[in-house]
């Protein structure tokens, strides 16, 4: 090309979550079964919608008006429906054009990136969900900016590196969170949110909470939401009915937003992100008009209680899996449906091993793992020894080296095996 058209954060892109398939793809035309423990797709796991969930669905489909546009930022009846939930929490109040739908939360997070000014950053966690941490350096072309996870504390936020990080970097305009948090399953306390909020009020940021998980928690936990806390301050919460209908595939989410037109800079970067979804008219009709009816359903909260109770079941069956081994860090999760464990510093060993029958499996492994971050190296020996796809937890934006795992899989058999599995390829990968 007579000029370069690349553009200058592409290369930060990155989506280890998807992308360690195509390396499990090899090993798998290998001959080599594999059991897929990357992504978060209940359906694919096993997991079925409701039947009285797909009755409503079904009914909306013999409706004409589940094929039409929708409004720009969405169904109004729906937006209705979700106002009035966030005002029934107490906290801010918002109105029914506070609310923006999007084609999953994937694209509601590259507008939310995509148009701040370039020079304006978001610090985010670390580890951090790739699509938020890729479209955050996409946006401004540097590396994502973030803040510590502490693994010694159950994953909790370190609050004073964030604030140090805020008051020392004035290209900082936004905090992101997420809670419960993908990939370490933390749910942050109303304590914890509420030093969120102090950092954004003193140092005049905006927030944002991606709140995916909010109605999978468990063991005791209870979501505290950023409109219950947000005060004054500016800022927006991201929801989705993929994980918690689930309907992954629907792509449908949404953000809610709070103290529009309480700083002036906010209000014109909101209307900018509607007027890009303006561009494209709207987004999909038919699992909009499904919300108000599935979620107003008294059998809703039965239906969120009973997913809570068998991811809680779970937890328990990888916790235990996993408890005891030296060299691993294991913290219950407490929301969402993902186990993640970390590494202790340097007990990962940088030319590391699991014993593979097939020569020309070893082969592949050893090549592709070579000068690969340590963790990378163990995931890509997990699949070629035992045929277990996991993410590594470098992946996720992090030094920390570890992985993440899935508490999806419907077979309960297959399910506890495949933690058995993994935990002993992590003995005799470590020596223990």
């Amino acid at each position: 090309m007579r000029r370069t058209i690349e553009h200058d954060g592409a290369r930060q892109l990155t989506y280890e979550i998807r992308e360690i398939v195509q390396f499990a793809h090899q090993v798998q035309a290998l001959g080599v079964p594999i059991t897929w423990e990357n992504i978060g797709d209940p359906v694919r796991k096993g997991e079925q919608l409701a039947p009285w969930m797909k009755k409503i669905i079904s009914e909306l489909v013999l409706e004409d008006a589940s094929y039409a546009y929708s409004d720009t930022q969405g169904e109004p009846a729906t937006r209705e429906f979700l106002a009035d939930m966030v005002n029934r929490r107490g906290g801010c109040q918002v109105t029914p054009d506070d609310i923006v739908f999007f084609n999953g939360l994937g694209d509601a997070v590259a507008k939310i990136f995509g148009f701040l000014k370039r020079e304006a950053r978001v610090i985010g966690p670390s580890p951090a969900y790739s699509t938020h941490s890729s479209a955050e350096a996409a946006h401004s072309g540097y590396e994502h900016l973030t803040y510590t996870l502490d693994p010694n504390r159950g994953w909790q936020p370190d609050l004073e590196d964030l604030e140090n990080k805020v008051t020392y970097n004035p290209s900082i305009a936004g905090i992101l969170l997420i809670n419960p948090d993908n990939p370490t399953g933390v749910v942050y306390s109303p304590e914890v949110l509420l030093e969120f909020v102090r950092i954004a009020k003193e140092h005049n940021l905006f927030l944002v909470c991606d709140e995916t998980y909010a109605n999978i928690v468990f063991d005791g936990a209870r979501t505290h939401y950023l409109s219950e806390v947000i005060d004054g301050v500016p800022g927006m919460a991201l929801r989705s009915i993929s994980k918690e209908f689930p309907w992954p595939g629907g792509r449908c989410g949404w953000a809610e937003v709070y103290n529009r037109q309480a700083d002036p800079d906010f209000a014109r970067y909101i209307a900018s992100i509607i007027s890009a979804k303006r561009l494209e008219v709207c987004s999909t009709t038919l699992p909009q008009r499904s919300i108000p009816s599935i979620m107003g359903d008294e059998r809703y909260a039965d239906h969120l209680s009973s997913r809570n109770a068998m991811y809680a079941a779970r937890a328990h069956e990888a916790v235990q899996a996993f408890q005891g081994i030296p060299g691993i860090m294991v913290h219950p999760p407490k929301g969402g449906f993902f186990l993640t464990l970390a590494f202790q510093d340097g007990v990962l060993p940088e030319d590391g091993r699991l014993d593979i029958e097939d020569a020309r499996v070893a082969e592949l492994v050893e090549q592709a793992s070579r000068g690969k971050q340590p963790d990378k190296r163990f995931v890509y020996y997990l699949l070629g020894a035992r045929g277990i796809c996991v993410v590594p937890l470098s992946g996720f934006c992090t030094s920390r080296q570890g992985f993440r795992m899935t508490l999806l899989e419907s077979d309960d058999a297959l399910r506890q095996a495949t933690f058995r599995r993994v935990a002993q390829a992590v003995r005799e990968y470590l020596g223990r």
